[in-house]
């Protein structure tokens, strides 16, 4: 069988960080985080995988981002026991009543979302436009303003799929990776923290501190830190993760970033396999016709 394309391994490493990180509910310090002791399966994933596979369902029709179908895709598979947030919940279940997402997108918060909504389910999607960048980052924006129209919060979006394009598509990691991330996301606070990150020289520890971990459920907050695990760990899928659950907050939505980044690079074979097999499979309405290479 012919490897999976870099966009759904993309989707796999999304998917296998989301439902391990949901299930990472201890604290960083704890001895069971602290010596890598797997949680028994099956990890169950949440919203983020459920809207990545939205995503993709879009991209597979259309082949490019129809932004009127991703917010029906949203509303129809939204399911809230998957974890979504209360401003999630609200917006998607406006939508689900025949509101515009054209309205609501923009008029909530007061200008928009910057929250990481948009940037958690994006890396496949970089994956998939790799190695056209100018149109990695076009998508993405169009794929954040469905729900996340604040200007940070397209950028977190844009700076998740630049680096899964990226590593799907050249040899850079480290500082280098993030510098070529950063002079492709619009000027403010997500671009100026991944500026740092691509220089920064401390632990995991001093990072999360530094950049963010997370517990503001912010692009800014979240979005360098899981770009710097990722492009400090492609050779170590497995190490990537546990060091996200051991530095970040919201473990989840960080290891699925930095889960479907890794994978756009080492493809779904970097996944180890164990990961892979506790991991809640896709869900079966998600009926690609373009998961493998030729």
């Amino acid at each position: 069988m012919a490897p999976l394309s870099p966009a759904y391994a993309s989707l796999h490493g999304l998917r296998i960080g989301d439902a391990f990180g949901a299930r990472i509910t201890l604290p960083g310090d704890h001895p069971d985080v602290v010596g890598r002791v797997l949680p028994p399966g099956p990890w169950a994933w949440t919203d983020d995988t459920e809207m990545a596979c939205s995503v993709l369902s879009v991209l597979d029709r259309h082949g490019h981002l129809d932004q009127d179908d991703l917010a029906d895709h949203f509303q129809r598979h939204f399911d809230p026991d998957r974890g979504y947030g209360p401003g999630a919940e609200r917006v998607l279940l406006r939508y689900r009543r025949g509101e515009s997402w054209r309205d609501i997108a923009r008029s909530v918060f007061g200008g928009g979302s910057w929250g990481n909504g948009a940037a958690m389910r994006v890396a496949p999607l970089g994956a998939w436009f790799a190695p056209e960048l100018d149109r990695v980052v076009t998508e993405a924006a169009k794929s954040a303003e469905v729900t996340h129209a604040h200007p940070e919060g397209i950028a977190g979006a844009v700076a998740v799929a630049v680096a899964a394009a990226l590593a799907c598509t050249s040899p850079l990691d480290g500082g280098e990776l993030l510098r070529a991330v950063a002079t492709r996301v619009a000027l403010g606070e997500v671009r100026r923290r991944i500026e740092v990150a691509a220089e920064f020289r401390g632990t995991a520890e001093e990072a999360a501190r530094e950049l963010g971990n997370g517990r503001e459920v912010s692009a800014m907050d979240s979005v360098p830190l899981s770009l710097w695990l990722a492009a400090h760990h492609f050779g170590d899928f497995e190490d990537a993760l546990w060091t996200a659950a051991r530095v970040a907050e919201d473990v989840d939505t960080v290891c699925a970033m930095t889960g479907g980044i890794i994978a756009a690079r080492t493809g779904y074979d970097g996944i180890p396999v164990r990961w892979r097999d506790s991991g809640e499979p896709l869900p079966r309405w998600l009926v690609p016709s373009a998961v493998y290479e030729a």
